[in-house]
């Protein structure tokens, strides 16, 4: 997520997307980003064979912010919202289960202690339940199917970002603005 800024060569909208809808446009983004992490996990392998290691290579962490006021949010790349967070997660999911890769997903919970003079900056925003104890827009089937059923975080059930409402999640969904030249 943080290399939509630092390396937006994936990250964008590509010349001949520009007639898609801005989910199609979002969602072949968020494929690039997946297939970014492809390349990178298999460089790792290619690099260990390489040099005569022949082990299982385990991805440490990954994640996907869902809010941040830096170089990744709606004045930069804009990569981060729940939608987003939540297709990436999907993505990543499906291809490592598939895959058998052991996989680390970061993280849980939201935390103010990462960047704690930036409380609305990205690394505080990783988690997949809100520091109100709202599950985010990936976790909401699993809040329908009553999965967090009597779970407490700081003495609040777990309920749904947005009121569980798609429309107003979409509101805060931005389109990257970068142009990737085919």
């Amino acid at each position: 997520m943080h290399d939509t800024h630092f390396n937006p060569a994936f990250w964008g909208i590509k010349e001949g997307e520009q007639k898609l809808t801005e989910k199609e446009k979002i969602d072949s983004a968020m494929i690039r980003a997946l297939n970014y992490a492809k390349l990178q996990y298999q460089g790792v392998v290619d690099y260990m064979k390489s040099i005569g290691v022949n082990k299982r290579v385990h991805i440490g962490e990954t994640g996907w912010a869902t809010l941040s006021n830096e170089q990744y949010g709606n004045d930069g790349s804009r990569a981060t919202d729940e939608y987003k967070s939540a297709k990436y997660y999907e993505q990543m999911r499906e291809w490592t289960n598939k895959a058998s890769i052991t996989c680390f997903y970061f993280e849980a919970f939201d935390e103010n202690w990462k960047n704690s003079s930036n409380p609305i900056g990205s690394e505080n925003h990783f988690g997949l339940i809100d520091k109100q104890s709202q599950a985010k827009y990936t976790l909401w089937d699993a809040v329908d199917k009553g999965l967090f059923k009597g779970l407490m975080r700081n003495g609040k059930p777990i309920v749904k970002t947005y009121n569980g409402n798609v429309k107003s999640m979409w509101l805060d969904v931005k389109t990257p603005t970068s142009i990737i030249k085919n």
